[in-house]
C-alpha cells in the first residue's frame, strides 16, 4: 500500500483544500473559502441553495481523481480548517458593490468566471479583481449583468428614459443621480418612492431601475410582515424593492430608515444562550404605491420620489422587456460612464440637507451635465413636508397657532400649557372630539414635537427646549424673515 493509501482521508481532504482555496474570516467570526485567483467567496458552513464550499470542495476532489470522501472525513477536514482560518486576516465580504484600492470601486456583474467592473478616477474597465481586494459574496439574489458596452455616448440613458413614464426632466434627472448613487458603496441614498395614478407603469418603472443595477432576473417583493423579514430580505442583496406599499407602521417606517443610513442587527445565535450574531447593513432601497398613509417626518427625510405619469401608448410586457434587455448593456456603459464623469467633477458639499451625501451627488451631477438635479432634490423634499403636513393633524395646529407669532417674538410655556393651549385650538369653539393619537400629555406633546421638529422648521416655525432655574419650557419661535437687499446678497 503506497504512503497517499495511508494518510488519512481527512489529511486528502486538507491538503488539497489548502492547495486550491484561500481562508479567511470576516469580522464576525464567519469562515469564507475562495478558490485561488478567483474573486468569489463561499461561507464554509452554509448549506444554502447558492453553493456551500462544503459542496465545492466535494465536486473538485472527485473531479480531479481523489474521489468520493464519507461525510466524517468531511467534517473533520473543515473542523481543521475553520479553527486554523480564525487565525488569519480579516477581510469583509461584499454583495454586488465593493470598495477597492486608490479609490477604486466595484461592481459584481454576477457572472462565474469572476469578471466585474472597476471604477477608477480615470474611467471603468472589466476585470477580475484581486481576491486580496475584494471578496464577492453570492446569494439566490445575485443576478447575472450583461457587460457593459463601451463607447456609447451617452445613449444608454436615453434609451432607458424613453422606456420610463417619469412625469419630467426633474424627475429623470433624480432617477440618473440615485443610480449613480447606487454604485458607492459608501454612499447613503434616499429611496425612491415611485407614485403615480394607476396604470402609470410604477411596478415597471421600478424593476427597470433595480435590473440594472441587480441583473434581468431580480424582481419586486411584498413588504415583509415584519422588521426581522425586511432585515433578514436586505440583508441577502444590494437593491431592496417593496412593491404597493399602501400602508407603513411606525416599526417599518423606523426600519426602513436604519436601512437608508446604517445600522446594526443583533439577535442571539442559534443553538447558544450567550453568543449573538451581528449584522450590519446600509443597503438602497426602491419602493412603489399610489399612497402609503401618513409619513413619518424622519422617513420623509430619506425617501425620494419619484412621479410617474399614465403612458399615451401601451405595450406588451414580452415586447418591452425584450427591448429593455437588448438595450441594457448599453444603459450600463452609459451609467459607468456618467458615473466616472461626475466622481471627477468637483462641487461645494449643501449643508442644509439631512441627506448631505446624496445632496453633494446631486451637485456634482449638476456640475458635470447640468441636469439641475440637486433644485429638484430641494422641491421633492418639500412636497415631501407638505404631505407629512397633511397627514399630521398636531404640525397643522402647530402652524396655525404660530401664523399668530409676531416675527422675532418668542414664546415659552411649559409642556402641559403648549399641550392645553393647542388642545384648545384645535377643538375651538364647537368643541370638535380630539383625533386618535393626540398626545394626552406634556411629555407625549414633547416627544411628538420633537419627530415634527424639522417640518415646523422647514415652514418657518422653530421649536426649542430649554431649563429656567425651576423649570424646563418649549419655545417656539417665528424667525424675522431677512431684508430684501440680505437676500440679495446672499447669492
Amino acid at each position: 500500500m503506497s504512503e497517499d493509501e495511508k494518510n488519512p482521508a481527512r489529511e486528502i481532504i486538507g491538503d488539497y483544500a489548502r492547495s486550491n482555496f484561500r481562508y479567511f474570516r470576516t469580522a464576525d467570526g464567519t469562515v469564507y473559502a475562495q478558490r485561488n485567483g478567483h474573486p468569489v467567496a463561499r461561507p464554509i458552513r452554509s448549506q444554502g441553495t447558492t453553493g456551500s464550499h462544503r459542496q465545492e470542495l466535494i465536486v473538485g476532489l472527485f473531479k480531479d481523481g481523489y474521489g468520493v470522501f464519507n461525510g466524517t472525513a468531511l467534517k473533520e477536514a473543515l473542523d481543521l480548517i475553520e479553527a486554523l482560518a480564525m487565525s488569519e486576516q480579516v477581510q469583509p465580504v461584499h454583495i454586488r458593490v465593493a470598495p477597492g484600492f486608490d479609490g477604486a470601486t466595484w461592481l459584481d456583474l454576477g457572472r462565474n468566471d469572476g469578471q466585474s467592473v472597476r471604477i477608477h478616477p480615470t474611467g471603468w474597465e472589466i476585470r477580475t479583481p484581486d481576491p486580496q481586494e475584494v471578496c464577492w459574496r453570492r446569494t439566490q439574489l445575485t443576478g447575472e449583468l450583461p457587460l457593459p458596452a463601451k463607447d456609447t455616448n451617452g445613449k444608454g440613458l436615453d434609451l432607458l428614459l424613453r422606456l420610463c413614464n417619469f412625469a419630467n426632466a426633474q424627475t429623470e434627472s433624480l432617477a440618473i443621480a440615485w443610480l449613480i448613487g447606487c454604485l458607492g458603496p459608501s454612499v447613503p441614498v434616499p429611496a425612491p418612492f415611485l407614485t403615480g395614478p394607476q396604470g402609470a407603469g410604477k411596478s415597471t418603472g421600478a424593476r427597470m431601475l433595480v435590473r440594472i443595477i441587480e441583473g434581468m432576473s431580480s424582481d419586486l417583493r411584498r413588504a415583509p410582515k415584519d422588521e426581522e423579514n425586511l432585515i433578514a430580505a436586505v440583508a441577502a442583496g444590494w437593491v431592496t424593492a417593496l412593491d404597493n406599499l399602501s400602508h407603513l407602521t411606525p416599526d417599518m417606517s423606523d426600519a426602513m430608515c436604519c436601512i437608508v443610513t446604517g445600522a446594526e442587527n443583533v439577535k442571539r445565535a442559534l443553538f447558544t444562550d450567550g453568543d449573538v450574531v451581528r449584522s450590519r447593513y446600509r443597503k438602497p432601497l426602491l419602493l412603489t404605491g399610489i399612497d402609503v398613509g401618513v409619513i413619518r417626518p424622519d422617513l420623509a427625510e430619506r425617501l425620494l420620489p419619484l412621479r410617474l405619469e399614465r403612458p399615451r401608448v401601451r405595450r406588451t410586457e414580452a415586447e418591452l422587456w425584450a427591448e429593455f434587455g437588448e438595450i441594457l448593456p448599453i444603459i450600463l456603459g452609459s451609467l459607468l460612464d456618467l458615473t466616472v464623469k461626475v466622481r471627477a467633477t468637483e462641487a461645494e458639499i449643501p449643508t442644509d440637507l439631512r441627506m448631505a451625501d446624496f445632496a453633494h451627488l446631486c451637485a456634482q451631477l449638476d456640475a458635470a451635465t447640468s441636469f439641475g438635479a440637486l433644485d429638484a432634490y430641494r422641491a421633492s423634499l418639500d412636497d415631501l413636508n407638505d404631505d407629512v403636513i397633511e397627514g399630521d393633524l398636531l404640525a397643522q395646529t402647530v402652524l396655525k397657532h404660530a401664523a399668530g407669532i409676531d416675527p422675532g417674538a418668542e414664546i415659552r410655556m411649559s409642556s402641559s400649557e403648549w399641550l392645553h393651549c393647542l388642545t384648545q385650538l384645535y377643538t375651538g369653539e364647537e368643541c370638535r372630539p380630539l383625533p386618535k393619537g393626540w398626545p394626552t400629555t406634556g411629555k407625549v406633546l414633547s416627544d411628538r414635537l420633537k419627530r415634527i421638529q424639522p417640518v415646523l422648521a422647514a415652514r418657518g416655525v422653530l421649536v426649542d427646549w430649554g431649563r429656567t432655574g425651576t423649570a424646563r419650557y418649549i419655545e417656539m419661535t417665528r424667525p424675522t424673515p431677512p431684508e430684501p437687499d440680505e437676500q440679495a446678497g446672499m447669492f
